[in-house]
């Protein structure tokens, strides 16, 4: 067996690992389910132990299999990396991942990308927008190096939080909105504004869903859309009401455009994280963006 076929069976194990599904990782991989059969058989009986315990359709990892993603990580990493190893140290060249979710993509990724752009001008920077499932799905795959997300605390040993900051929820709307005259308003009378809601399953608008649930309540938007940029420019032009982190509007806010609704509940509160597998080898250039996504929290 040649040596490129040896790395894309790693590869392959490592999106297995991930999704716990053959069928599955062979979608993602653009692989015939037999094709990802057969390479798992290779790895397995080229390391001489069994990686992966079959029963039925469920496929879960041996401890054998657990302890290989290291090792897998490694091997993908020195490979991904080996045609820079002449490189000065000093300035760092390659490439990193970086997965986010919309709302910090808007809203705070444009600053710090620019920063480091500015001390690692070589080094190429890929974006993946995602929910925050899918930016763990692809961290466990190696899809990507670094995923920076705003949700409920992330929890398991295998991770590696760089930056964990609590940040407010809150219900926004045009300054011209008679609701923005500083009283207090009801719940019950703001769900019966009309909203421009992220699309269902983000973490924001699900925590929304589920205070709303607990009193026996329910929203229906007029328009739900990813783009968090786009919700602004429409609650500017006074199109009803919305559901943001306070980071995203800080800036209208501060300009006169939006202004924050009080309210009778408690704000929400959730949490941006910076996160990277504990088996992952962190480069130059990930140690450089972690420290700047440090630094501009310090900051705030």
């Amino acid at each position: 067996m040649g040596v490129n076929m040896e790395f894309r069976n790693i590869a392959t194990f490592l999106r297995v690992a991930a999704t716990g599904n053959f069928s599955k990782a062979a979608e993602q991989l653009g692989y015939s389910q037999s094709t990802v059969t057969i390479q798992m058989q290779q790895l397995e009986k080229e390391l001489g132990t069994q990686l992966f315990e079959r029963i039925g359709k469920q496929v879960n990892l041996t401890e054998q299999g657990e302890a290989f993603i290291f090792h897998a990580n490694e091997i993908m990493r020195v490979t991904n990396t080996a045609k820079t190893f002449a490189s000065d140290d000093d300035v760092p060249t390659g490439i990193i991942r970086i997965g986010s979710v919309e709302s910090l993509c808007t809203a705070i990724l444009p600053e710090l990308l620019l920063q480091f752009h500015r001390i690692c001008p070589q080094v190429e920077t890929i974006i993946r927008t995602a929910k925050t499932e899918e930016l763990i799905d692809m961290v466990k795959c190696n899809d990507i190096d670094l995923f920076f997300t705003l949700d409920q605390m992330v929890y398991g040993s295998e991770w590696v939080r760089a930056v964990q900051q609590e940040e407010d929820i809150v219900f926004v709307t045009s300054s011209s909105h008679s609701f923005t005259d500083g009283e207090k308003i009801d719940l019950q009378r703001i769900i019966k504004e009309p909203f421009i809601l992220t699309e269902k399953g983000g973490s924001y608008r699900y925590e929304l869903e589920r205070l709303l649930s607990a009193q026996e309540m329910e929203i229906r938007p007029v328009l739900e859309i990813g783009n968090t940029e786009t919700i602004i420019h429409l609650l500017e032009e006074g199109m009803g009401v919305s559901f943001l982190p306070l980071f995203s509007v800080e800036k209208a806010i501060k300009q006169g455009k939006l202004s924050r609704i009080q309210t009778d509940i408690p704000t929400i509160k959730m949490c941006s994280q910076l996160i990277y597998h504990k088996n992952k080898w962190v480069t130059s250039q990930m140690q450089t963006f972690i420290t700047i996504v440090q630094e501009f929290y310090k900051r705030k």
